[in-house]
């Protein structure tokens, strides 16, 4: 047979000639009509009585040309498949819903709308973006084969096609296809079915400030020690996990993940803002009443819900997770266990705020913010330098108070940002002096994530270290684990502008668990300063365990490893037995606002 014969076979078969084919599909050769073999397997009753048979894989066959669509009708149907021909675009998205295809075989040109019309048409529906669609063509333009890729098209046949060519490729697609709807979404916890901390961050990333609306909110499990006291730390985890399951399904279509121990992230962008407070109730009540069961019992648990309406416009999403965060601890302190995030005008200079947050302008502009220091000393021996630097405010009255006063106040007062700034000044004013003196060192700087992430904070911070001339390595910027786990991806980018001017990193109150170790390796760090935790509770020994394990794991990653708040001998020691790197906390010295520590001769 000549080629030319060939073509004319493969692109217009004779009525019924689909028959001789089926051997060379691939199909088994047996004495008579193969496709009447393989029709009669089909009627036979299975072989194991109750074993489901299943239905053949459904193909849409989308071409205007009839002779090029009972081709392909044809040696489908032949090969075993359930094949449909639409032969006008005005039928297809119907075709669609009602023979729910497993693959589309799509003709690339037609008249009116052409294939990649239709499959981008196709992409478009949610329900129907995993079908595979292939495109039988006789176009070999290459750029115009990539549009149609670019629309969503998985393959292209070029015409004619041989049989077995078209049935390999239409059964290989399917298989594939069903292999990758089986596999477990990556972005979707297994067990939970809760997503992945980083793909709902990507969502509220992609819907603020883009599309501001729905709610984003946190919702806390209460109790939680009195429930590891009483249950234990293996059935505690059971019971959360089990939590998290039952919130997927009150979210419904919404995201939630798992934030920590007891705090899950919900956004909902599809709530309506006059549903907003019933929304909340459900969460609150769908944890509430729902029995847990635990061994030969069950339990209730109650849920505190705290949120922010996404329709008051938040300019990134960091102001919106600290907006639903500041929701949740007012909830803690309410009857009803719910809380909503108003927003409220900045403070402004003259007006009265009252107690502390009233104080808080006038000291920004008093220069009544001091920094106190702590050192960190290597556990074993050296000559640098290096302190924690710690806030303070001095009181009109000359008291001093402490960042952990201070700071909520700041933040309820909207002055978080200019604080944070007032501390790097101030960290970068003692850099230059000791400089000057002939006594650098480096100094640990605690700075709240909402800071880091405003757009032009790295800006203004490489502009006050090239202005004051201080290197970049000599200071090391603090950011607490919980924060740093809320506003990953935002950190990312303020990291992505410091390491090149040489400026470190370090995750503080680092706690071990899947997200913050998975976030150890997504962040540029330098140090990790363990959780206060670690170094108070080494009596026991799983947490003395899990201390160890996670000082392994940052080393692994090339960390270095600062214990804080080591009060006795006893805990330094075991510290030191564990592999740390630093030690902090009062029995090396206590808080002062002198930079007078003798590292040369410290002996831990």
């Amino acid at each position: 047979m000549s080629d030319a014969d060939s073509k004319q076979r493969a692109e217009f078969p004779p009525t019924a000639y689909w028959r001789r084919w089926v051997a060379d599909a691939g199909q088994p050769t047996l004495p008579g009509d193969p496709a009447e073999a393989a029709a009669a397997r089909a009627q036979a009753p299975s072989s194991q009585t109750g074993d489901a048979v299943e239905a053949p894989p459904r193909i849409l066959i989308v071409e205007d040309d009839p002779s090029q669509a009972l081709f392909a009708e044809s040696v489908l149907n032949g090969a075993g498949l359930q094949a449909r021909v639409v032969a006008v675009a005005t039928g297809f998205m119907a075709a669609l819903a009602e023979f729910q295809p497993d693959l589309v075989l799509m003709d690339l040109h037609m008249p009116g709308m052409d294939g990649s019309e239709l499959t981008a048409q196709l992409r478009g529906q949610a329900a129907f973006a995993h079908i595979p669609v292939v495109f039988l063509t006789g176009d070999d333009d290459p750029e115009r084969q990539f549009e149609a890729l670019e629309v969503g098209a998985d393959d292209f046949l070029t015409k004619p096609v041989r049989p077995r060519h078209l049935i390999a490729a239409v059964q290989n697609r399917i298989r594939r296809a069903r292999a990758l709807q089986q596999m477990p979404d990556p972005g979707r916890n297994a067990t939970t079915g809760l997503n992945s901390r980083l793909q709902l961050l990507q969502h509220l990333a992609e819907a603020i400030p883009a599309a501001p609306r729905g709610a984003l909110g946190f919702v806390e499990i209460e109790g939680i020690t009195a429930l590891r006291d009483r249950y234990g730390y293996a059935c505690l985890e059971t019971i959360l996990t089990d939590a998290g399951r039952h919130l997927r399904t009150l979210v419904g279509d919404a995201s939630a993940t798992r934030l920590n121990d007891n705090t899950f992230l919900v956004f909902a962008p599809d709530v309506a803002r006059t549903d907003l407070d019933a929304w909340a109730r459900s969460l609150r009540d769908g944890i509430g009443s729902h029995p847990f069961p635990l061994a030969d019992q069950s339990i209730r648990l109650r849920a505190l819900v705290g949120y922010a309406d996404l329709a008051h416009g938040y300019d990134e999403p960091g102001s919106a997770l600290a907006a639903a965060e500041q929701a949740l601890r007012e909830s803690r302190g309410t009857p009803v266990g719910i809380a909503v995030h108003m927003p409220v005008p900045r403070a402004v200079p003259g007006e009265p705020q009252g107690g502390l947050a009233d104080d808080l302008r006038d000291a920004l502009a008093e220069q009544r913010i001091e920094l106190a220091f702590q050192p960190i000393v290597a556990v074993a021996g050296g000559d640098e330098a290096q302190y924690q630097t710690l806030l303070r405010l001095r009181g009109r009255d000359g008291e001093l108070h402490s960042a952990a006063r201070v700071l909520p106040a700041a933040e309820l007062a909207g002055l978080l940002l200019e604080i944070d700034r007032r501390v790097v000044e101030l960290a970068l004013a003692t850099q230059v002096e000791r400089q000057r003196i002939g006594s650098p060192m480096r100094l640990f700087v605690s700075q709240s994530s909402r800071s880091l992430i405003q757009g032009d904070y790295a800006d203004w911070l490489l502009q006050q270290i090239e202005q004051s001339a201080v290197p970049g390595a000599s200071l090391v910027i603090d950011v607490r684990q919980d924060d740093a786990l809320i506003h990953a991806l935002s950190l990312q980018d303020f990291c992505a502008r410091m390491v090149p001017a040489g400026v470190q990193l370090c995750l503080g109150q680092y706690s071990a668990s899947e997200e913050a170790d998975a976030l150890l390796a997504q962040l540029p760090l330098g140090f990790v300063r363990l959780a206060a935790r670690y170094s108070r509770q080494l009596d026991e020994p799983r947490i003395r365990d899990e201390m160890r394990a996670a000082v392994e794991h940052a080393h692994r990653l090339g960390l270095q490893v600062i214990g804080q708040q080591v009060e006795d001998p006893q805990a330094a020691a075991t510290l030191w037995m564990s592999g740390i790197d630093f030690i902090q906390g009062n029995l090396v010295q206590r808080v002062a606002n002198v930079l007078d520590f003798d590292f040369h001769h410290s002996v831990l």
